[in-house]
């Protein structure tokens, strides 16, 4: 299982990849980071998923099919951006340079992807390639899991690292793993992942994981899907609010697995 955060420097590394590989009693990790430059890119990814079997993968950034600019903004960031964004914080927009600049980063990381490892094809609905690759977004995949969000103390620059220390604090993130992974325990403790970028790219390894275990809930359109925590998941005041996103686009939430927290 791969999961990608996608950086846009090329001086810092600030991009990270995270291969989770389990056996019939544990799981275990590996992460590597790398600038958004080649050949260090492509490299890096090679290095860690490149001739491996992966099940699925997911990137933060945002994707759609083709892998082409996008260029405006899209329902999957409105989705996650009416009601919950004063909450739990918001996607950026793809139609603005710095999601412009995302969208392009996040189309290379897929295609590096795609040319090295050894991905399984897309058996989940609202797919975007033949291959089992998905979007994800660490911030709200984790705060629609947290109770009480608005008592987390966060800036935007580490809204992501609170919410994962709070879901790793009460439990939350094992019972996700195990509830995907049954009868696995993780090889060290989810504490010991303390780098910013390791934590987005785990969460997005996760994402991937919930996609091949066939729960999930995907927020989106033909402009790409978000890919977001099994429905049993998400806290019941978070699932109203995107439920009632959802009555205002119909098409937009897809629920896989599971039984979500009231009507759809």
């Amino acid at each position: 299982m791969l999961g990608l955060d996608v950086g846009c420097s090329p001086r810092r590394r600030s991009s990270a990849i995270c291969r989770l590989d389990w056996d019939g009693e544990s799981v275990s990790w590996h992460f590597a980071r790398f600038r958004a430059v080649e050949p260090e890119r492509s490299g890096i990814i090679a290095a860690v998923a490149g001739g491996r079997p992966a099940l699925a993968a997911a990137l933060d950034g945002p994707l759609r099919a083709g892998f082409d600019e996008i260029g405006r903004y899209r329902m999957a960031e409105r989705m996650l951006t009416r009601r919950l964004g004063p909450l739990i914080g918001k996607p950026g927009q793809s139609g603005v340079p710095v999601g412009r600049l995302l969208n392009a980063q996040a189309n290379l990381c897929a295609r590096a992807v795609l040319a090295v490892a050894d991905l399984a094809s897309a058996r989940h609905d609202v797919a975007i390639d033949a291959k089992a690759v998905a979007e994800a977004f660490p911030n709200s995949f984790l705060g629609l899991m947290l109770d009480a969000p608005e008592k987390v103390p966060v800036r935007r620059s580490n809204r992501s690292d609170r919410y994962f220390v709070q879901l790793t604090r009460d439990g939350t993130l094992l019972r996700l793993l195990e509830h995907c992974l049954p009868g696995r325990r993780p090889a060290v403790d989810l504490a010991t992942i303390t780098n910013h970028d390791d934590r987005a790219a785990f969460v997005c390894a996760l994402t991937a994981l919930g996609l091949v275990a066939g729960a999930f809930v995907a927020v989106g359109d033909g402009d790409g899907w978000i890919v977001l925590p099994p429905a049993p998941f998400i806290r019941p005041r978070r699932w109203a609010l995107l439920a009632a996103n959802s009555a205002e686009s119909p098409d937009a939430l897809h629920v896989a697995g599971g039984v979500p927290h009231g009507p759809v």
